[in-house]
């Protein structure tokens, strides 16, 4: 690559399979383990239906209740902040929406853009929040690991590279759009082997735990 355009071009070609080939194959891995060895065969006699339960303890393990929000106001509201943020410029932003109608044929309508960069802006700010107050806080510091950073350090990287790129901050303009299709690709290779993974399995673990629960006869 000896010029911004032959990078752009990469990062939109052959690095883009590669990432989207790993992240298939990483996921599908993980959703075997999930699906297929993850749960042993229950033969004690079911006392209630799974479904109902498995489905209210996916909604109401999604919210808060009073006592979590009060011992954890923090993490609760930043949390739900740049979550938040994250999936609105990734599923209303006009240009991503273009970008998914390409490949599946799919769109809807998106978001006007000074929205959308304002709520990048306050994802931008909800993420520092969240690494100041894990690096800050005792307990959380204490049990951190090398992948909670790391799964902050790639989702930050995909939000701000893409402001950037939008305010045209980094020139010339090719290279900043590709280092943010770069940051994206990093993201999907690292998706499949971390935490980011609760992306796809959080809603399926919350519905497995009152399911499990349900079969008992004793409310999650």
């Amino acid at each position: 690559m000896t010029n911004p355009m032959e990078f752009l071009l990469w990062t939109k070609g052959p690095m883009f399979n590669w990432a989207i080939a790993i992240f298939a194959l990483g996921m599908l891995a993980r959703l075997v383990e999930i699906f297929w060895l993850g749960r042993k065969t229950n033969y004690a006699e079911a006392r209630a239906s799974e479904w109902g339960p498995g489905f209210r303890t996916m909604i109401t393990r999604s919210f808060a209740d009073a006592g979590t929000f009060k011992r954890s106001g923090f993490d609760v509201l930043v949390g739900w902040i740049w979550h938040l943020g994250f999936i609105l410029v990734l599923f209303l932003f006009i240009p991503h929406i273009e970008l998914i109608k390409s490949v599946f044929g799919v769109a809807w309508p998106g978001l006007p853009n000074p929205i959308i960069d304002a709520i990048s802006a306050v994802t931008l700010v909800g993420l520092v929040a969240a690494l100041v107050h894990r690096l800050m806080h005792p307990v959380k510091q204490h049990l951190s690991t090398f992948e909670d950073y790391l799964t902050w350090g790639v989702t930050f990287l995909v939000v701000i590279t893409g402001y950037l790129a939008y305010h045209r901050l980094v020139n010339p303009y090719p290279i900043a759009l590709g280092l943010h299709i770069l940051s994206v690709e990093i993201f999907l290779i690292v998706l499949p082997f971390t935490k980011l993974t609760h992306m796809f399995t959080a809603f399926i673990a919350r519905w497995y735990n009152g399911a499990i629960f349900g079969r008992k006869g004793v409310q999650s």
